[in-house]
């Protein structure tokens, strides 16, 4: 797996997508495309579920949730559920004081080798390991 990579949370995918708010859809668009691009961003399984979740509860149409999935989603799927993910998640939720899935989505950033992840729903620029928490709405 390569080095500093970068990991973004699921509510910036949303955002991207969600017609909602103008300017944070603009941020999280640039920055997933900027990221895209540059060949280090990856995601998790549960960045899958959540967004696959929240497009069917926001009632997306199946048809445009299957082509983001497909062309922005899935290229970057690179980390999956294992034991010792689940175990460093339970460690950092011990440590850091997060909830469960935040820190599942931590120790997914960490088991990639991410450098940064970006994220609206964690501590703007907590450094946890290797790793940096960046709120892209700040």
């Amino acid at each position: 797996m390569k080095e500093d990579n970068v990991f973004i949370d699921t509510n910036i995918f949303i955002y991207s997508i969600d017609d909602l708010g103008e300017e944070k859809k603009g941020i999280a668009s640039e920055l997933i495309t900027e990221q895209f691009l540059s060949g280090k961003l990856i995601v998790s399984f549960q960045v899958v579920q959540e967004f696959l979740n929240t497009c069917i509860r926001k009632k997306v149409p199946d048809s445009e949730t299957e082509k983001y999935l497909k062309s922005v989603i899935f290229p970057l799927w690179e980390i999956y559920p294992t034991r010792d993910l689940y175990l460093q998640a339970i460690r950092t939720k011990e440590h850091y004081r997060y909830s469960f899935y935040d820190s599942l989505i931590i120790a997914a950033a960490l088991e990639g080798n991410c450098k940064t992840l970006y994220s609206e729903d964690l501590q703007h620029n907590q450094k946890i390991e290797s790793l940096t928490i960046i709120n892209p709405f700040k």
